[in-house]
């Protein structure tokens, strides 16, 4: 894991195996946006609409969705702010969800890298015909 980075890395980059999708051009334009920012995420507008819930039977709220982004990885971060992260997540008992959530309890800025709604999570039989019609699109 981390404590496998060697000291001279600048950047660590967290990505989740089950978005094989994700693009050359992506990749670049989040180690780019990470370099300046010290953090960043891919992240494409959401396009559903959101409830929020606090019994899970009735509705309490819409979430404005101009402000939701969808979290893709990879996720890249700078090594120190990582390490910085994680003591204090385990310091302070705190939950996260994802790497860039650690970031943001330093607090510090993670930049959203707009991504493609290509880079999609492959993680059940249903994801697959989506996947291999992504793939095609790209020969």
């Amino acid at each position: 894991g981390l404590q496998q980075v060697p000291d001279s890395a600048t950047l660590v980059a967290v990505h989740d195996a089950a978005r094989p999708l994700v693009t050359p051009e992506e990749v670049y334009n989040v180690f780019r946006d990470a370099k300046e920012h010290g953090a960043a995420v891919l992240a494409v507008p959401m396009k559903a609409t959101v409830k929020e819930s606090e019994d899970g039977s009735f509705v309490l709220r819409t979430i404005e969705r101009s402000r939701l982004w969808e979290i893709h990885t990879p996720q890249v971060i700078r090594p120190d702010l990582l390490k910085k992260g994680f003591e204090k997540v385990e310091k302070e008992g705190l939950e996260v969800t994802d790497d860039v959530s650690i970031i943001e309890q330093l607090p510090s800025p993670v930049k959203i890298t707009v991504g493609e709604y290509t880079n999609i999570k492959v993680t059940t039989p249903e994801d697959m015909p989506m996947a291999v019609s992504i793939l095609k699109s790209r020969e």
